[in-house]
């Protein structure tokens, strides 16, 4: 993607910040112009993209063996968004993690989600786990690798809301360096009895009304603490 192209898409996702930055630049506009001399606002800073690199192994950065294919999995509730991942467990996982996003955070089109690919050419090696269906990336044209702070602050909340549900068996690339805050990846080895039981408990969610993704106040004070403590961990 463009340089162009990804300062665009930067413009349109922080909206808000870059109005202010134009009062700014037009407060030291008038103020040069004052002295005699105009003074242009500094254009916003766009993140230089890591040079792919192949990925050699055969398995993936989390440790899980690289597939040539995944199932694809429609996500209920989200319009048809649908994405490719492992069957099981990882899918139970990572369709929570889209659910509570579409709801809390921003609708998803069928085009706002990524899952399995079988190209090799990653940018970090955290992208790998792309290979072995354990990871997803929601709205990565918005949020490419090594661009921060993409989230407003009640977003983020619910970002760090989701990771505590999923009591750190996930991941998101917001906290992997570089980073990629549209990352959210599988962060445990095959067979882990965590994600055996963070999945057990979210099919039961599922099977009681008023239960699970939609339901969820995140700014709960309980949640909060849950959710600070393990940022701390996985940061």
């Amino acid at each position: 993607m463009s340089d162009v192209m990804t300062q665009a898409l930067r413009v349109d996702r922080r909206r808000f910040l870059v109005a202010g930055a134009g009062v700014a630049g037009g407060a030291a506009l008038v103020a040069g112009g004052m002295s005699g001399t105009a003074v242009a606002a500094p254009a916003p800073a766009v993140p230089a993209v890591p040079a792919a690199k192949e990925w050699q192994g055969r398995t993936s950065a989390n440790g899980w063996p690289i597939v040539g294919t995944a199932p694809s999995h429609r996500v209920e509730g989200a319009g048809g968004v649908s994405f490719a991942s492992l069957d099981g467990d990882v899918a139970t996982v990572l369709t929570h993690v889209v659910r509570r996003y579409h709801y809390e955070i921003h609708t998803l089109g069928v085009h706002d989600l990524t899952g399995h690919s079988a190209g090799r050419a990653v940018a970090a090696p955290y992208e790998s786990n792309y290979l072995s269906g354990t990871a997803i990336a929601i709205r990565q044209l918005l949020y490419p690798v090594r661009a921060r702070d993409g989230f407003f602050p009640h977003e983020l909340v619910v970002v760090r809301d989701i990771l505590a549900d999923l009591e750190g068996v996930v991941k998101w690339g917001g906290d992997e360096s570089p980073p990629k805050e549209s990352h959210f990846q599988i962060d445990v080895r095959p067979g882990d009895s965590g994600l055996r039981r963070v999945a057990a408990k979210l099919r039961g969610w599922e099977e009681r009304p008023g239960a699970g993704a939609g339901t969820i106040d995140a700014l709960a004070p309980g949640r909060v603490r849950a959710a600070k403590a393990l940022a701390a961990r996985q940061r």
